[in-house]
Protein backbone atom coordinates (compact mmCIF):
# COMPACT_ATOMS: atom_id res chain seq x y z
CA UNK A 1 0.00 0.00 0.00
CA UNK A 2 1.44 3.44 -0.83
CA UNK A 3 2.76 5.15 1.87
CA UNK A 4 1.79 8.67 0.59
CA UNK A 5 -1.64 7.05 0.51
CA UNK A 6 -1.39 6.03 4.18
CA UNK A 7 -0.69 8.66 5.05
CA UNK A 8 -3.32 10.97 3.58
CA UNK A 9 -6.31 8.52 4.69
CA UNK A 10 -5.87 6.69 7.19
CA UNK A 11 -6.35 6.97 10.76
CA UNK A 12 -3.09 9.12 12.07
CA UNK A 13 -3.15 6.83 15.79
CA UNK A 14 -2.04 4.00 13.84
CA UNK A 15 1.25 3.17 12.63
CA UNK A 16 1.52 2.91 8.47
CA UNK A 17 2.97 -0.76 9.22
CA UNK A 18 0.39 -1.96 11.34
CA UNK A 19 -2.36 0.31 8.92
CA UNK A 20 -0.60 -2.33 5.70
CA UNK A 21 -0.76 -5.63 8.19
CA UNK A 22 -4.59 -4.92 9.20
CA UNK A 23 -5.72 -4.58 5.60
CA UNK A 24 -3.69 -7.34 4.23
CA UNK A 25 -5.15 -9.66 7.15
CA UNK A 26 -8.71 -8.42 7.11
CA UNK A 27 -9.75 -6.15 3.98
CA UNK A 28 -9.64 -6.65 0.62
CA UNK A 29 -7.46 -4.97 -2.78
CA UNK A 30 -10.79 -4.51 -4.66
CA UNK A 31 -12.32 -0.58 -3.68
CA UNK A 32 -15.95 -2.49 -4.64
CA UNK A 33 -15.92 -5.15 -2.57
CA UNK A 34 -19.29 -6.14 -0.84
CA UNK A 35 -19.26 -9.08 1.83
CA UNK A 36 -22.76 -10.56 2.86
CA UNK A 37 -22.81 -12.89 5.57
CA UNK A 38 -26.52 -14.58 7.11
CA UNK A 39 -26.44 -16.05 10.07
CA UNK A 40 -22.92 -17.18 9.54
CA UNK A 41 -23.01 -17.90 6.25
CA UNK A 42 -21.94 -16.36 3.21
CA UNK A 43 -24.18 -14.91 0.52
CA UNK A 44 -23.07 -15.39 -3.01
CA UNK A 45 -23.82 -11.55 -5.09
CA UNK A 46 -22.72 -10.67 -8.29
CA UNK A 47 -19.82 -8.50 -8.76
CA UNK A 48 -20.62 -5.04 -8.38
CA UNK A 49 -19.67 -3.06 -11.14
CA UNK A 50 -19.73 0.69 -10.08
CA UNK A 51 -19.98 2.68 -6.83
CA UNK A 52 -23.88 2.85 -7.36
CA UNK A 53 -24.18 -0.81 -7.58
CA UNK A 54 -22.60 -2.14 -4.86
CA UNK A 55 -24.29 0.67 -2.71
CA UNK A 56 -27.26 -0.80 -3.81
CA UNK A 57 -26.28 -3.84 -3.40
CA UNK A 58 -25.31 -3.22 0.39
CA UNK A 59 -28.90 -1.27 0.97
CA UNK A 60 -31.41 -4.24 -0.08
CA UNK A 61 -28.88 -6.61 2.68
CA UNK A 62 -28.27 -4.28 5.08
CA UNK A 63 -30.06 -4.76 8.20
CA UNK A 64 -31.07 -7.97 7.11
CA UNK A 65 -27.06 -9.26 7.58
CA UNK A 66 -23.97 -8.44 8.10
CA UNK A 67 -22.26 -6.41 4.80
CA UNK A 68 -18.70 -5.46 4.70
CA UNK A 69 -17.32 -2.97 2.50
CA UNK A 70 -14.27 -1.57 0.63
CA UNK A 71 -10.70 -2.34 0.84
CA UNK A 72 -11.03 -2.33 4.49
CA UNK A 73 -14.37 -4.46 4.83
CA UNK A 74 -15.78 -2.16 7.80
CA UNK A 75 -19.26 -3.10 8.59
CA UNK A 76 -21.58 -1.30 6.53
CA UNK A 77 -24.59 0.59 8.65
CA UNK A 78 -22.51 1.40 11.71
CA UNK A 79 -23.42 4.61 12.83
CA UNK A 80 -26.44 4.99 10.49
CA UNK A 81 -29.99 4.61 11.61
CA UNK A 82 -31.48 3.97 8.05
CA UNK A 83 -29.95 2.59 4.81
CA UNK A 84 -30.99 5.58 2.82
CA UNK A 85 -28.41 7.39 4.46
CA UNK A 86 -25.33 5.07 3.33
CA UNK A 87 -23.68 6.85 0.24
CA UNK A 88 -21.64 5.53 -2.53
CA UNK A 89 -18.58 7.13 -1.00
CA UNK A 90 -17.98 4.31 1.40
CA UNK A 91 -16.75 2.56 -1.92
CA UNK A 92 -14.26 5.57 -2.67
CA UNK A 93 -10.41 3.88 -1.49
CA UNK A 94 -9.66 7.32 0.52
CA UNK A 95 -13.02 7.33 2.60
CA UNK A 96 -12.97 3.78 2.58
CA UNK A 97 -9.55 3.74 4.89
CA UNK A 98 -10.18 6.79 7.10
CA UNK A 99 -13.74 5.15 8.10
CA UNK A 100 -11.92 2.05 8.55
CA UNK A 101 -9.19 2.71 9.89
CA UNK A 102 -10.38 4.94 12.42
CA UNK A 103 -12.74 1.62 13.58
CA UNK A 104 -10.02 -0.39 14.05
CA UNK A 105 -8.19 2.16 15.83
CA UNK A 106 -11.08 2.23 18.37
CA UNK A 107 -10.89 -1.72 18.85
CA UNK A 108 -6.99 -1.22 18.70
CA UNK A 109 -7.77 0.70 22.04
CA UNK A 110 -10.82 -1.29 23.56
CA UNK A 111 -7.97 -4.09 23.39
CA UNK A 112 -5.11 -2.36 24.75
CA UNK A 113 -7.24 -1.56 27.48
CA UNK A 114 -8.41 -5.07 28.35
CA UNK A 115 -5.01 -5.71 28.01
CA UNK A 116 -4.05 -3.22 31.20
CA UNK A 117 -2.38 -0.62 28.83
CA UNK A 118 0.50 -3.00 28.79
CA UNK A 119 4.73 -1.60 27.80
CA UNK A 120 5.76 -4.62 27.06
CA UNK A 121 6.08 -4.31 22.97
CA UNK A 122 6.74 -8.03 22.45
CA UNK A 123 2.90 -8.15 23.28
CA UNK A 124 2.29 -6.00 20.05
CA UNK A 125 1.74 -9.29 17.91
CA UNK A 126 -0.79 -10.94 20.33
CA UNK A 127 -2.64 -7.42 20.79
CA UNK A 128 -2.70 -6.81 17.06
CA UNK A 129 -4.05 -10.85 16.53
CA UNK A 130 -6.71 -10.42 19.01
CA UNK A 131 -7.75 -6.61 17.21
CA UNK A 132 -7.82 -8.25 13.69
CA UNK A 133 -9.69 -11.49 15.48
CA UNK A 134 -12.31 -8.79 16.84
CA UNK A 135 -12.51 -6.76 13.58
CA UNK A 136 -13.39 -10.21 11.83
CA UNK A 137 -15.92 -11.35 14.40
CA UNK A 138 -17.15 -8.24 15.20
CA UNK A 139 -17.25 -8.66 19.02
CA UNK A 140 -14.42 -8.59 21.61
CA UNK A 141 -15.23 -10.34 24.77
CA UNK A 142 -18.75 -10.47 24.13
CA UNK A 143 -19.38 -7.23 23.15
CA UNK A 144 -20.07 -5.79 19.96
CA UNK A 145 -16.38 -4.21 19.03
CA UNK A 146 -17.99 -1.51 16.39
CA UNK A 147 -21.02 -0.14 18.89
CA UNK A 148 -18.86 -0.16 21.79
CA UNK A 149 -17.64 3.29 23.46
CA UNK A 150 -14.30 4.40 22.83
CA UNK A 151 -11.77 4.18 25.92
CA UNK A 152 -9.63 6.41 24.68
CA UNK A 153 -5.90 5.92 25.81
CA UNK A 154 -2.92 4.69 23.59
CA UNK A 155 -3.53 3.05 20.67
CA UNK A 156 -1.52 -0.19 21.19
CA UNK A 157 1.92 1.55 21.81
CA UNK A 158 1.03 4.52 19.66
CA UNK A 159 -0.49 7.63 20.56
CA UNK A 160 -3.74 8.41 22.50
CA UNK A 161 -6.79 8.60 20.12
CA UNK A 162 -6.84 12.54 20.77
CA UNK A 163 -3.14 14.26 20.48
CA UNK A 164 -1.87 11.88 17.24
CA UNK A 165 -0.18 13.64 14.65
CA UNK A 166 -1.03 13.08 10.82
CA UNK A 167 0.73 9.99 9.96
CA UNK A 168 3.14 11.42 7.69
CA UNK A 169 4.52 13.22 10.80
CA UNK A 170 4.61 10.42 13.47
CA UNK A 171 7.90 9.38 15.17
CA UNK A 172 7.01 5.19 14.75
CA UNK A 173 6.70 4.62 18.25
CA UNK A 174 6.14 0.98 17.27
CA UNK A 175 8.55 -0.21 14.54
CA UNK A 176 8.00 -2.02 11.26
CA UNK A 177 10.29 -4.40 12.83
CA UNK A 178 7.78 -4.91 16.04
CA UNK A 179 5.06 -5.08 13.62
CA UNK A 180 7.05 -7.68 11.69
CA UNK A 181 6.99 -9.99 14.26
CA UNK A 182 3.90 -11.28 13.02
CA UNK A 183 4.78 -12.79 9.51
CA UNK A 184 4.35 -16.39 9.37
CA UNK A 185 1.94 -15.97 12.54
CA UNK A 186 -2.20 -17.32 12.47
CA UNK A 187 -4.32 -14.49 11.47
CA UNK A 188 -6.84 -15.19 14.59
CA UNK A 189 -7.01 -15.49 17.50
CA UNK A 190 -8.53 -18.56 17.92
CA UNK A 191 -5.96 -20.10 15.85
CA UNK A 192 -2.74 -18.41 17.94
CA UNK A 193 -3.55 -20.09 20.98
CA UNK A 194 -4.55 -19.01 24.53
CA UNK A 195 -4.88 -15.29 24.79
CA UNK A 196 -2.64 -13.98 28.08
CA UNK A 197 -5.00 -12.94 30.21
CA UNK A 198 -3.70 -9.63 32.77
CA UNK A 199 -6.95 -9.07 34.09
CA UNK A 200 -5.72 -10.21 37.71
CA UNK A 201 -3.16 -7.46 37.18
CA UNK A 202 -4.94 -4.74 35.61
CA UNK A 203 -8.03 -5.57 37.02
CA UNK A 204 -9.81 -4.80 34.08
CA UNK A 205 -11.55 -7.25 31.50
Amino acid sequence: MDAAFIAKCADPSLTPAIVEQFVSAAGSDDPLAVTVKSKGRLVLIPKPRSPDEALEVVRSNVGQAVVRVGITQFPAGVGVSDASELRSGIFDACENLRTGTGLFAKAARIVTKWYGHPTNKELLPQLLDDTIYAWKTGTFEGDNIFRAEDPGGPTFFGKSSGDAKPAAEQANPVSDDDVALQSGKPDTAAEAGIRIDLSRISGQK
